[in-house]
């Protein structure tokens, strides 16, 4: 058997490897502490200012505090665990039970709570899938908005109204809107965080999604899809307004001029779609518009996809 020789120590480093690794934890819990605190205004945790996104964030928080239920523990016993196997000065009179194979007590506390856990985050989600189905309609009189992705701006139709809008989505606060998507292109994901959960649009296919603003605001939408060159500016303004300035907003756009389609077609954004048109990126509203104009541009006759819930 070869002699195993010891692994060489450097000069002057006796007795500082437990304080220098416990410089190198303390480092470590700081970076990881400041990495939090400046990643949570990234995140875009949103702040809700409808009913599903208020839903929406009480779910989240619920799940994030059952899951410390399991991170409190682990992290409060690794520390405890290296303090008393590794660090502590009479380590060597800790229990040492080389035999010790079974223990019923500790299989029980092992597995009830991931069991239990687990039965509850089943429930959770059943439920809330079916709650904050966004095909399911919300209490009050709706606002139908048709929504057609393009590559790279979005169309809000109102054929309510006879009425479209180029990245600017506006809402009466205080009542639902009922949108219903489509995709002149590649998949896309409609998403309002402040409002509700991202929704996908798809070519030839027609989707669902119920929102509400409580009150008038602002916020900002996007195409959450990485679908290719561009995906990060197709961005445009959810607007909530009292009930008197939206019915006055209506009226405006009714007397604005009707869309071409041969324009509406151009691939661009929306400042490409205004300098297409000789107008401001911010009055990109059409008044006249015809009624078949998402069926239009979805294709046809659309195909509607639901994925659970009720309509």
């Amino acid at each position: 058997m070869p002699h195993l020789r010891p692994f060489p120590i450097p000069a002057g480093s006796h007795g500082k490897g437990p304080r220098r690794d416990h410089r190198t934890l303390r480092l470590l819990g700081a970076a990881g502490f400041l990495a939090l605190t400046g990643c949570v205004p990234h995140l875009g945790l949103p702040v809700p200012a409808g009913p599903v996104a208020m839903a929406q964030r009480t779910h989240f928080w619920i799940i994030c505090a059952l899951m410390l239920l399991v991170l409190v523990p682990i992290f409060t016993a690794i520390p405890f665990l290296l303090w008393r196997y590794r660090y502590r000065e009479d380590k060597q009179t800790a229990p040492y039970r080389p035999d010790w194979n079974y223990s019923r007590m500790w299989e029980v506390l092992i597995w009830t709570g991931p069991v239990a856990l687990v039965t509850v985050f089943a429930v959770l989600l059943w439920r809330q899938t079916h709650l904050l189905d966004p095909y399911r309609p919300l209490p009050g009189e709706e606002v139908q908005v048709q929504v057609v992705a393009q590559d790279w701006r979005w169309l809000f139709i109102y054929p309510e109204y006879g009425i479209a809008t180029v990245n600017r989505l506006v809402l009466p606060a205080g009542r639902p809107a009922a949108l219903s998507l489509t995709s002149t292109s590649v998949m896309q994901s409609f998403f309002v965080p402040a409002l509700a959960g991202q929704i996908y649009a798809m070519a030839g296919m027609t989707t669902r999604l119920h929102l509400q603003a409580d009150a008038p605001g602002q916020w900002t939408g996007r195409n959450a899809q990485y679908n290719g060159t561009g995906f990060e500016r197709q961005t445009f303004t959810a607007e909530a307004l009292p009930e008197a300035d939206f019915d006055a907003w209506i009226q405006d756009a009714q007397s604005a001029p009707p869309p071409q389609a041969e324009v509406l077609n151009l691939r661009g954004t929306g400042d490409d779609l205004a300098r297409a048109l000789d107008r401001p990126a911010d009055a990109l509203v059409f008044g006249d518009v015809p009624a078949t104009l998402f069926d239009d541009l979805a294709g046809g006759a659309p195909h509607h996809h639901h994925h659970g819930g009720g309509e």
